[in-house]
């Protein structure tokens, strides 16, 4: 089996010598081709060009230099930034030590083998951690050293003009040429208003016109990494300074945004309390509702809080409703309705009749059908029968619709308030809320407290229906659970500066993206000289960045449109090859055999 190569010589795959030759050969043709574009056939991009170093020569400025050169390269920011992604998975997998200390702290007592190799790698705080820290700095340095001098390039090619057309057009890809007895500067006027119209940058430049297009491409590219930049500040800026809180309000309850207030708080490393938003609000309601039948009974239909805001100290007040996904934003601050539950209103008297307790009590929810779960903690003023202060907790159960007894449990059918019932069962004792120790509003430390009794030595509880009251043992008081049932409404406070900084570079670099993929940088070259006969030689030739059929379309469309205000000459065009052809240097070249002509472009 043999091969023709380019030069017309055939060879084996053996022989090797002849295959470097061809190779070696088709490297100086391909040198010698760029040195007669010259100019006109430099890179239609800001991209540097790379060289091969000399790696034997290399110093260490030059070692320095090699290396900013791959650091500050677009496969290595596109390399970075895919180490990135990676980089963040662990953050979604692994508990957070900033996002949910509880799992955490869950996590270590099930595996405390990987919770120490978890430690030593930062997989518990993933996005402080050393090596989160040098990827996003590097990547960051990379698009810094990498954008700065492209875009001083870019400004040199807007305020510079395009390269005047090289000495052969018909080296270029895209070639076409026709005789016209029309005046060569008539020709050359014509094809300068010609693209001009088209708006391309056009110029004379000696015999022919120059021309260019596409400018968009180098900007909108230069527009995406700018504005990944300005997301990796914006990112930066807002997890250093964030903050988020969560907090729990009963209808007719308000809140104040001060560290106090909230039931749990996260912050950025670089957050002061002294950067919370000055605002406030009272929930006015709470609407939800299901669906009540179908395969998606029981989903919610409506869940929004009414609102009543002000903002800073003295604001006016405004209402406003809140629902899922549809926050209220005050400055960088967002209030976002997360959560809902049921706080049936608990009435607690003494043995005297003496209303030491009386609140709504909010339950959480253990299911979708809003099961809940809580305490009832009576902490002052109770006296039992003997005349002892004592406190008293009941564990409480609720469900908004119950199946009835011949259900045979405790769990809700349905999310709303058709069948209410509260389960309680008591206590009294020490709930030692005055330890000093902070203790959870929803459970009940029982290690000091001691169960009432009912007849049968057994644990006292009851079940209740609105309006109905419960007697405790020895004369120790009563438990009424009251006919109002509130709601309560779980809200989640984020204040994350640079947010919309991170928008609008998302949005810029959308558009960035867009323009350099659909938009084709190319140039257009228009040469017209008198021939030795008299009669004007038009040739026109285009260059693209990328290997795109736009531009002989495009060169066709252009040379059809010029060819109708510079028609064909009549009689044959001479031919180089020809013994009677007379010299003419300068004259255009003959168009090469191997020159692709543009669709269109030659008319009969």
């Amino acid at each position: 089996m043999s091969t023709t190569s380019k030069t017309g010589r055939e060879h084996t795959p053996g022989e090797s010598g002849g295959a470097a030759a061809d190779a070696a050969a088709r490297g100086r043709a391909a040198r010698d081709q760029d040195q007669d574009l010259g100019e006109a056939g430099s890179q239609l991009s800001t991209a540097p060009k790379e060289d091969l170093p000399n790696l034997p020569a290399l110093g260490v400025i030059g070692w320095a230099r090699w290396f900013w050169r791959q650091l500050t390269s677009m496969r290595v920011a596109l390399l970075l930034l895919l180490l990135l992604s990676l980089a963040a998975i662990p953050g979604s997998l692994v508990p957070q030590t900033g996002v949910d200390e509880t799992r955490v702290a869950d996590f270590r007592e099930r595996h405390e083998f990987l919770a120490q190799v978890y430690d030593k790698v930062g997989l518990f705080n993933v996005y402080s951690s050393v090596w989160f820290s040098a990827i996003y700095i590097l990547l960051f340095v990379s698009l810094i050293g990498c954008i700065v001098p492209r875009t001083w390039q870019f400004v040199g090619q807007l305020r510079g003009r395009p390269p005047g057309a090289p000495q052969r057009l018909t080296r270029l890809p895209v070639y076409t040429t026709w005789r016209t007895e029309a005046d060569p500067g008539q020709v050359r006027e014509a094809a300068l208003g010609l693209l001009r119209k088209r708006r391309f940058r056009a110029h004379l430049a000696g015999d022919a016109v120059a021309a260019e297009k596409g400018y968009l491409r180098e900007a909108g590219n230069l527009a995406f990494h700018l504005a990944l930049i300005v997301m990796l500040i914006a990112f930066a800026w807002g997890q250093l300074f964030k903050s988020e809180g969560n907090k729990l309000i009963v209808e007719g309850n308000g809140f104040a945004n001060t560290l106090s207030q909230y039931d749990d708080f996260r912050s950025g490393n670089l957050f002061d309390v002294a950067d919370l938003e000055p605002f406030s609000f009272d929930v006015k309601s709470f609407t939800g509702t299901y669906e009540r039948s179908g395969p998606n009974k029981g989903t919610p239909r409506t869940y929004e809080t009414e609102l009543v805001y002000s903002e800073g100290a003295y604001g006016e007040e405004r209402t406003t409703t809140v629902r899922v996904n549809e926050p209220l934003q005050i400055g960088d601050s967002k209030v976002y309705l997360v959560s809902h539950g049921y706080a049936p209103v608990v009435t607690v008297r003494d043995g005297e009749g003496k209303v030491v307790f009386k609140d709504a009590v909010p339950l959480l929810p253990l299911d979708s059908n809003v099961t809940s779960s809580g305490v009832v903690k009576v902490l002052d003023g109770y006296r039992n029968a003997e005349g002892k202060k004592e406190q008293l907790g009941f564990n409480a159960f609720f469900v908004p619709t119950f199946g009835g007894s011949r259900s045979g449990t405790m769990l809700s059918q349905f999310p709303a308030l058709d069948y209410p019932v509260l389960a309680l069962s008591a206590y009294h004792g020490d709930l030692k809320a005055d330890s000093g120790i902070p203790q959870s509003v929803y459970q009940m430390d029982k290690t000091k407290m001691k169960e009432f009794k009912d007849s049968d030595g057994e644990l006292f509880k009851k079940m209740l229906t609105p309006g109905e009251t419960m007697t405790l043992p020895d004369g120790a008081g009563t438990v009424t659970f009251e006919n109002d049932i509130r709601e309560w409404a779980g809200f989640q406070m984020v204040q994350e500066p640079g947010g919309g900084w991170a928008l609008g570079g998302a949005l810029v670099a959308i558009a960035g993206l867009a323009g350099s993929l659909f938009i084709q940088r190319r140039r257009v070259w228009v040469r017209a000289v008198g021939g030795p006969d008299g009669v004007t030689v038009v040739e026109m030739a285009g260059l693209g960045r990328s290997e795109s059929a736009t531009v002989p379309e495009e060169l066709g469309d252009l040379a059809g449109i010029l060819y109708d205000q510079a028609p064909g000459a009549p009689g044959p065009e001479p031919s180089a090859e020809s013994p009677d052809a007379p010299d003419a240097p300068d004259a255009p070249d003959t168009p090469d055999p191997q020159a692709v002509p543009a669709e269109g472009a030659e008319k009969p």
